[in-house]
C-alpha cells in the first residue's frame, strides 16, 4: 500500500501522543502513522490498543535519542513529516533530575532534526515535508493578574523543565533558519482528560478522594492556569499539520483559566455527586503542603492568532469534558 505520508510520531503512547495517534490514524487512512516511544513510566501501549490492528499504524519502541535508530526508521518508513511528542514532562520531577530533561527533551529533539535534514536535505519543500514540534507554555514563564501569553512573548523559563523545552523550541526555529528546513510549534496550555499519567493535578485529586486520602494543594492553592481538553488540542494539532506556514508558532489556549484550589474544590463536588458523598466530604481532604520552588503564578493563553490564520478555538465543554475525565478516572482507580 502506497501511503500519501509517512508521519514519526514521537511519544505516541503518551497522554497527548494517544490521543493524536488515534486521530491521526483514523481521520487519515492514506497516512501511515509511524509511532516510536520509549515506554516510560508516563507511556503505555494500551492507550493505543484501539488502533493497534489498523494498516497504518506501526509501532516501534525506542528512544529518540538514539540516532542510528532515528536514521534507520527516516530510511525503513520514508519518513516524511515528524510529530514530536517525546518529551519528560513533570515540574516536580524535573526539579529532582534535571539531566534527564536535558538528555530527553534538547537531546533527543536535535537528534531528530539531524536526520530530518540528513534525510530531506537542506531547504526542503514545505508542500512534501513537516517537523512539527509540539512545546509548551511555560517556556514563557510567568504571568501576573493581568495579561496574556503571545507568540511573541519573549521566552522566560523558571525550572528544569521549562528551559528544556525553551532550548528544545529554539533548537527547532535555529534549524528552519539555518538549513531550511520545514517547520511549525505550538506552544499549549495545561491538558486534561483521559489517558494522563496520574501524577499531574487532576488525576491525583481524584485518587486522592477515591482513597479519602489528603489531597495536596501547593502554597495557598492559588496558582492560576488555563486548562485545554486533550481533543481540542489534538484538533489544533490537525489544523497546525496541515495549514500551519513553515517557521510559524502557534499558541493553542483553552480560554479556561482556573485557580489551583477552585478546580480542587470543583472536582470535590463532582466527586461527591458521583460517590454518592454528603457535598462538603471531599472538600474536607484539602490539604496545603510546602510550595514548589519556582512555582509560576500564572500561565494564560492568546490562542487568537491560531483562530485567525487557521480558524481554530477550544469547544468551551468544560464542565461536560471535566465529567468525562473524572468518568474515567473513576473506572480506572477503582477498576
Amino acid at each position: 500500500m502506497t501511503f500519501e505520508k509517512n508521519i514519526l510520531l514521537t511519544g505516541g503512547a503518551g497522554f497527548i501522543g494517544c490521543h493524536a495517534v488515534k486521530h491521526f490514524v483514523t481521520a487519515y487512512p492514506r497516512y501511515r502513522i509511524v509511532v516510536l516511544d520509549k515506554l516510560t513510566y508516563a507511556g503505555n501501549l494500551a492507550n493505543l490498543k484501539e488502533v493497534a490492528d489498523k494498516p497504518n499504524f506501526v509501532f516501534v519502541q525506542g528512544d529518540i535519542c538514539d540516532a542510528k535508530l532515528i536514521t534507520d526508521l527516516f530510511a525503513k518508513y520514508e519518513i516524511n513529516g515528524v510529530m514530536h511528542l517525546a518529551a519528560e514532562s513533570h515540574v516536580d520531577r524535573s526539579i529532582e533530575n534535571p539531566m534527564e530533561f536535558v538528555m530527553t527533551n534538547v537531546v533527543g529533539t536535535v537528534t531528530l532534526l539531524n536526520a530530518a535534514v540528513k534525510a530531506w536535505g537542506e531547504h526542503a519543500d514545505r508542500s512534501k515535508y513537516l517537523f512539527y514540534h509540539i512545546s509548551t507554555d511555560e517556556v514563557y514563564g510567568s504571568l501576573g493578574a493581568e495579561g496574556l501569553f503571545r507568540e511573541d512573548t519573549p521566552y522566560d523559563p523558571r525550572s528544569p523543565y521549562s528551559a528544556s523545552k525553551a532550548s528544545s523550541d529554539h533548537f527547532v526555529r535555529a534549524y528552519h533558519e539555518t538549513f531550511g528546513l520545514p517547520v511549525v510549534i505550538s506552544n499549549c496550555s495545561n491538558n486534561y482528560g483521559p489517558n494522563q499519567y496520574p501524577e499531574k493535578l487532576i488525576p491525583v485529586v481524584i485518587k486522592q478522594i477515591i482513597q479519602n486520602k489528603p489531597i495536596p494543594v501547593y502554597g495557598k492553592g492559588e496558582n492560576i492556569r488555563d486548562w485545554l481538553f486533550v481533543g481540542d488540542h489534538v484538533s489544533a494539532m490537525d489544523a497546525i499539520w496541515h495549514k500551519g506556514v513553515s517557521g510559524e508558532t502557534y499558541n493553542v489556549g483553552g480560554n479556561n483559566e482556573w485557580m489551583n484550589i477552585e478546580l480542587v474544590k470543583k472536582l470535590c463536588g463532582i466527586l461527591d455527586q458521583k460517590l454518592n458523598r454528603p457535598s462538603g466530604t471531599s472538600a474536607g481532604l484539602i490539604s496545603y503542603v510546602t510550595d514548589r520552588k519556582g512555582h509560576d503564578l500564572r500561565y494564560a493563553i492568546d490562542a487568537s492568532k491560531l483562530k485567525n490564520d487557521l480558524n481554530w478555538e477550544p469547544k468551551q465543554k468544560f464542565d461536560a469534558y471535566l465529567s468525562t475525565t473524572v468518568d474515567y478516572y473513576l473506572a480506572l482507580f477503582q477498576g
